[in-house]
């Protein structure tokens, strides 16, 4: 497509412009397999909650451990800095919305101390469910040498854009492949948008990805920096990357839809378009176990030069159990999104996420309006 002369551009797709076409063959929605795997972990649901301190707390990562997903923790964040963070976050919650910004860049500006760090792994390890974390690039070999090997079962490597080949006079970009040997896990790197930086991150010794660069409902990274692709164009390339490996390797990193999905359809259309697993945000931040109890806020918001992201309120809308496995009365598919992946996999005829990810996608720019007048004028659905 030419944008004018001598400049070519390509189309890029959203979940809101692609719809999912049923198959021919049609199984019962109790007999699909939504689980997934990274590394030698298997996890029952293909749900991660991101590392947004509004999202994870160890309760919280509990929580959804016992449920079958997993929760990462972020390592820089308020769980690090405060021995009560509830105080910190309270700030947050109730600043006024001018003074927002300015408010995080403050509580986030408590040094990190680590006899925290090893103490918040250790509350979610006792309770016998797995340990993710977060940290970015600049700091990730310094926290990994912390927390040694058996403490986490995954560990990110996670910042606005991630590539294998950044360059930096201020610190050495992080080995993949020494992370895993000290920390004896695997370790996921992102974000990215593209084909090619996610073939590189694996081939790196990236054993998965993460996919989306400024989708987030509390993420301004688009406006503030005008990067980013619409997430089922990203979710394509990355996954077309993991099969290029896969087939040179024999080795399969898992990419990781992370951000922009809202209601059920969504997660839905993220594996069909290659998901291993999604990252949910706000989604869960409305759940009742939340610790940002309502709002949410993005993970960038506290950069002290170029803050990329703001606080949202996303209220609570229920358990959750609720949120991800129902049972639930609301219409507009912000409950229950796994009993919708089990229903959108039953409809396409796939077994298993292997085979959702074959499934038939269609571009639909007008497939959440079609039909729909009487909803809209009346707010409904």
């Amino acid at each position: 497509m030419e944008l004018g002369q001598g400049r070519q551009a390509r189309r890029a797709y959203g979940f809101d412009e692609v719809a999912i076409a049923p198959g021919a063959v049609t199984i019962d929605p109790e007999e699909v397999d939504i689980s997934t795997s990274i590394g030698s972990l298997a996890l029952p649901l293909p749900v991660l909650a991101s590392a947004m301190d509004a999202v994870v707390d160890p309760a919280f990562a509990i929580a959804l451990g016992r449920l079958g997903g997993l929760a990462v923790l972020h390592l820089e964040g308020l769980y690090t800095r405060y021995e009560q963070p509830e105080k910190a976050i309270a700030e947050i919650a109730s600043a006024e919305p001018a003074a927002v910004v300015k408010t995080i860049q403050r509580v986030y500006a408590e040094p990190i101390k680590e006899e925290l760090l090893l103490h918040r792994l250790q509350e979610i390890r006792e309770h016998r469910v797995p340990v993710a974390a977060a940290v970015s690039p600049a700091s990730a070999r310094r926290f990994a040498e912390i927390i040694g090997p058996g403490r986490v079962e995954v560990f990110l490597v996670q910042v606005t854009v991630t590539t294998a080949r950044h360059l930096s006079s201020r610190y050495e970009p992080p080995c993949f492949n020494t992370l895993k040997e000290i920390l004896q896990a695997p370790v996921l790197a992102g974000n990215c948008v593209g084909y090619q930086a996610a073939l590189e991150l694996m081939q790196a010794g990236a054993d998965g990805v993460l996919v989306g660069v400024g989708p987030g409902a509390a993420c301004t990274t688009r406006r503030v920096l005008g990067l980013g692709v619409p997430q089922v164009t990203a979710i394509v390339d990355a996954a077309a990357a993991r099969d290029e490996f896969e087939q040179q390797e024999g080795r399969r990193p898992v990419v990781i839809a992370d951000g922009g999905m809202r209601r059920g359809g969504d997660v839905c259309k993220a594996i069909a378009a290659g998901a291993d697993a999604v990252m949910l945000g706000s989604p869960l931040a409305g759940a009742k176990e939340a610790p940002g109890k309502g709002w949410q806020w993005g993970m960038s918001t506290a950069n002290a030069g170029l803050p990329r992201g703001t606080r949202i309120r996303v209220g609570t809308s229920g358990t959750l159990r609720e949120i991800l496995l129902g049972p639930t009365s609301r219409e507009d598919g912000t409950m229950n999104l796994m009993g919708a992946l089990r229903l959108a996999m039953g409809c396409c005829g796939a077994r298993n996420l292997r085979e959702m990810q074959k499934a038939e996608l269609v571009i639909a720019p007008s497939f959440d309006f079609e039909g729909k007048a009487l909803q809209r004028t009346q707010g409904v659905g």
